[in-house]
């Protein structure tokens, strides 16, 4: 880590809000973070990489319950698969958003389902033995350049619940 990357993150971990909210992508389940959240990691497990659809698994650990503190479900909850003995990971049923892994010393939440996720840059890398090959080298590839998609972007019409708590959200979505 360089030296500005390492002021970055200081800066960020001084800034850390004490609560924060999160969610699916359809927005039929919303949560809110109550106290210090724990290590944020990747993990590389198979049952990793299937839950997320992705490479890895982006977690953080939910803050410990306790008077003021832990997790709380703020519309909806999610359903849950029991992917391993001790193991249980929750998603919204409605659009497939991967939202928890349970564990018996308790719970992680999907870095990708908080509405502000800057400051949570993963500090670990669990089950490395088990990356695919290629991803340590996934962000020396070519990059396109954002302008070369704004015309499309405009096209789009976009269902997704926006990255902040709303009062009431159509209990099946938005459509057209």
């Amino acid at each position: 880590m360089s030296e500005t990357q390492a002021q970055q993150t200081q800066a960020h971990q001084t800034q850390v809000p004490d609560s924060r909210s999160g969610g699916c992508q359809c927005g039929a389940v919303r949560f809110k973070t109550h106290g210090k959240l724990g290590r944020a990691s990747i993990c590389h497990c198979r049952m990793c990489q299937k839950a997320f659809g992705g490479f890895f698994g982006p977690l953080v650990s939910a803050p410990e319950e306790g008077p003021g503190t832990g997790l709380e479900w703020t519309r909806g909850e999610p359903t849950y698969f029991q992917s391993s003995v001790n193991i249980d990971r929750g998603f919204c049923k409605r659009c497939g958003t991967p939202l928890t892994y349970r564990h018996p010393h308790g719970v992680e939440l999907a870095i990708g389902a908080f509405d502000s996720r800057d400051d949570l840059a993963p500090q670990i890398q669990v089950n490395f033995d088990s990356h695919i090959p290629w991803v340590t080298a996934i962000f020396e590839a070519a990059k396109r350049e954002a302008a070369d998609d704004a015309a499309k972007q405009e096209q789009i019409i976009s269902f997704q619940h926006p990255d902040h708590d709303t009062e009431q959200w159509p209990e099946k979505g938005l459509h057209l």
